[in-house]
């Protein structure tokens, strides 16, 4: 246990981080065995590049999203519906993507017949 302590002293040091191990003498063999795993299986070097990363903006696509034109779903025909479904199941199969906005639990709370389909 001896040298998994000072690996972990050895990989601490280097991103600045010793003081996970300030509590280590008053922890029981098995706590710091514990806490010795934990710490020998963080990827310190990824948390220290999203760190640096957390400023850096993204160059966003500027094209303006328009919303689609609203469908009641209670007025459309049984025929309508699976024309729906399928133009779905098509464009997903085809690699493109869909984007589904849903209402916060609207549906569950007022118990509507949305959330009892198998869509």
């Amino acid at each position: 246990m001896e040298e998994k302590y000072f690996e972990a002293k050895k990989v601490l040091q280097e991103y600045n981080q010793e003081h996970l191990l300030s509590a280590y003498e008053k922890l029981d063999t098995n706590k710091k065995e514990e806490l010795l795993r934990e710490i020998l299986s963080i990827d310190f070097k990824q948390l220290e590049n999203l760190y640096k990363g957390v400023n850096n903006t993204q160059n966003t696509n500027t094209q303006k999203i328009e919303p689609i034109e609203y469908v009641d779903e209670a007025k459309l025909t049984e025929e309508q519906i699976n024309m729906y479904k399928q133009k779905g199941k098509e464009v997903l199969k085809s690699g493109k993507y869909a984007v589904i906005i849903m209402a916060g639990g609207q549906g569950t709370r007022l118990r509507t017949q949305w959330t009892k389909r198998n869509i």
